[in-house]
């Protein structure tokens, strides 16, 4: 009896002004004993603020746009950071070091609250290029998150909030790939390959590459994770009605169906990338073998 009232005095308040019925217990299960709490855990119930959706139809409406920008955006800041790294180690301190590191740093100095409306005001509103919010892929998704139709109507509503939200993650990797890069080519295999009369590219893509790629594959488990669940920033700049932008809005109104389904989703994913990351370490050296 304690614990009901104490969810009705933090809860209740903010979503209606009738007094708690018997229905709102059901719905929440409130007054439920431990046992059918545990087998219904995944159904988070009912939205607190808009009752009428679970949090079930939210996830499944929302999610497969947070997960399209974040993909999109782990795209970019690979396509970008990696090759910055990579001529950056091998024009080690040269005028094309100097310009890509530059550009890291430029890409971590700018967040995307700033970079966002640059983009927005520069491509949207000056130009006219790009449409300055909205999202172009609608439901119904291939497989459940997938767009139906690839093509510009999609790319012209997603190339803004994917290189907004793209340049900061590939500073990083761009930094990292470097500096994995130059410690790898100063290895013995590395000369032993250069003196057989390999090519350089073939030392560099299919040996030193490689190798050095372990780092950067480990960050990116953690950040595809957080940019498919955290990308609230890009998503309230540009309009995007992806789960970002409703984790922000259940935390300023209390709504704890949404927040706990949202923490346990970022919790699913994170465990879902590092274990295709574990995976992948084993491709990229063989010398790594699980039994």
């Amino acid at each position: 009896k304690q614990y009901t009232d104490y969810v009705y005095a933090v809860m209740i308040p903010r979503i209606t002004t009738t007094p708690p019925s018997t229905s709102l217990q059901d719905d929440f299960l409130i007054s439920a004993k431990i046992g059918p709490v545990w087998f219904r855990w995944m159904n988070f119930g009912p939205s607190f603020k808009s009752r009428s959706r679970t949090v079930n139809d939210i996830f499944r409406d929302n999610l497969p746009i947070s997960g399209q920008l974040g993909t999109m955006a782990l795209f970019v800041a690979i396509l970008i950071g990696m090759p910055l790294g990579v001529v950056a180690a091998l024009k080690q301190n040269s005028i094309t070091d100097y310009i890509a590191m530059g550009v890291a740093i430029l890409g971590v100095s700018v967040p995307v609250i700033v970079m966002g409306p640059i983009l927005v005001w520069i491509f949207g509103v000056e130009l006219k290029w790009l449409p300055p919010t909205g999202w172009g892929a609608k439901p119904p998704y291939l497989l459940g998150f997938l767009p139906s139709k690839i093509g510009w109507d999609f790319f012209k509503y997603a190339l803004m909030p994917s290189i907004a939200l793209g340049l900061a993650s590939s500073a990083v990797i761009a930094r990292l790939t470097r500096a994995t890069l130059l410690q790898t080519i100063r290895e013995d295999y590395i000369r032993t390959a250069r003196a057989k009369g390999l090519s350089e590219r073939v030392v560099i893509v299919r040996h030193a590459l490689k190798n050095s790629l372990i780092p950067v594959v480990t960050i990116l488990g953690p950040l595809f994770a957080a940019l498919v669940t955290g990308t609230f920033v890009a998503e309230l700049i540009f309009g995007i009605p992806g789960m970002g932008k409703y984790f922000v809005t259940s935390i300023t109104n209390r709504d704890y169906p949404v927040i706990m389904g949202t923490i346990l989703l970022y919790a699913v994913f994170l465990v879902i990338a590092n274990l295709i990351v574990d995976i992948m370490y084993a491709y990229l050296d063989p010398r790594i073998r699980y039994d």
